[in-house]
């Protein structure tokens, strides 16, 4: 069981915020189809070749991304697709001189397939849930930020919606060394979502600790978008804190190589019910989880495999546990997991 710890009852987005929120990421959504088309503009000075934006930033509101001035994209003028031209970042963004120590780290780098839409709209959702708490935040898809110390300034990275082999052998190294000395890990959807079948550097795969050891399942394949129930097994936790029982939801269902509830240590939070929905060649069976924590050395990872596309993150449910992920990961930072957790 986790233990609860000050700050996971903090205030939550009450409604008004929420519908804010949820218009927020709706047009976000419906503009990310629109800058996919803008004409190009010269490389910027972020991640990616050919890539003039996101950059880096502290959320909407004036303060960081937004589609404006951004040229094609990463993806050649498409809404969703491989990345035309991943590379690895070895130039480290510059962090504002007014960040607070102790913040999140939203990291949506994608060197294999990209959801333009789902990023755009999910980093929204991020920044505004960090916005309503308080929670310094920065928002980057520079690899090179994965250095010892930037990562310090940090207790949450979330890897949002990202994609393929996006650091090198030292970045990789700084990482792993930061979430065993005790950083928190949330991962979403797209994190979990790169097939061994995929070419390097299209895939995660080939990085087997973050695979094995950081996610714990190899992603195999994805139903159609249909509608589909979740079920929350764990409604003790305070990560799935406010959801209800059934999530009658659309999505795009990932199939794992095994269920994380056959390993010691795991803890499931949500499955998916196969009977609700046609997973096709992504089925699990009855043991089919979506949503899962664990502990790495003295770190804490929590994974959702919901939230395939740009408007699903105006979903309530999505929202909520989001929110009850990321005070999670702050909480938890820094504090040792049970012997056996």
């Amino acid at each position: 069981m986790e233990r609860r710890r000050p700050g996971l009852d903090a205030k939550h987005v009450n409604g008004k915020v929420r519908m804010k929120l949820q218009t927020l990421v709706v047009a976000m959504a419906g503009s990310a189809l629109l800058f996919a088309q803008a004409p190009p503009v010269p490389p910027g000075a972020t991640g990616n070749a050919g890539f003039a934006g996101p950059g880096e930033g502290r959320g909407p509101g004036g303060e960081g991304r937004g589609p404006g001035g951004r040229g094609r994209g990463q993806l050649g003028g498409q809404a969703a697709g491989f990345v035309v031209t991943p590379v690895i970042d070895t130039v480290p963004p510059e962090l504002p001189a007014d960040l607070k120590p102790g913040g999140i780290l939203i990291f949506s780098k994608t060197s294999g397939f990209r959801e333009e839409a789902a990023i755009q709209a999910s980093d929204v959702a991020l920044a505004v849930i960090a916005k309503v708490h308080n929670w310094p935040y920065f928002i980057t898809e520079n690899g090179a930020v994965m250095n010892a110390e930037q990562l310090a300034k940090f207790k949450l990275v979330i890897w949002n919606n990202t994609s393929g082999d996006s650091l090198n052998d030292a970045q990789k190294a700084a990482f792993q060394t930061w979430v065993e000395n005790g950083g928190s890990v949330l991962g979403t959807h797209g994190a979990g979502g790169d097939p061994v079948s995929f070419p390097a550097p299209r895939t995660v795969s080939p990085w087997k600790w973050f695979i094995d050891t950081l996610l714990g399942a190899q992603f195999t394949s994805h139903s159609a978008i249909m509608p589909g129930d979740a079920h929350v097994v764990d409604a003790k936790s305070p990560i799935t804190k406010g959801l209800p029982a059934v999530i009658r939801r659309a999505d795009e269902w990932y199939a794992f190589t095994e269920s994380v509830s056959k390993k010691p240590g795991y803890h499931v939070l949500i499955t998916a019910d196969e009977k609700s929905y046609t997973p096709g060649r992504a089925t699990m069976g009855a043991d089919h989880p979506l949503a899962w924590w664990h502990c790495v050395g003295k770190g804490h990872v929590v994974y959702s495999a919901l939230g395939h596309g740009g408007m699903m993150y105006a979903e309530t449910p999505i929202i909520q546990l989001l929110e009850n992920a990321m005070a999670w990961g702050l909480a938890e930072h820094g504090h040792a997991c049970p012997v056996g957790k």
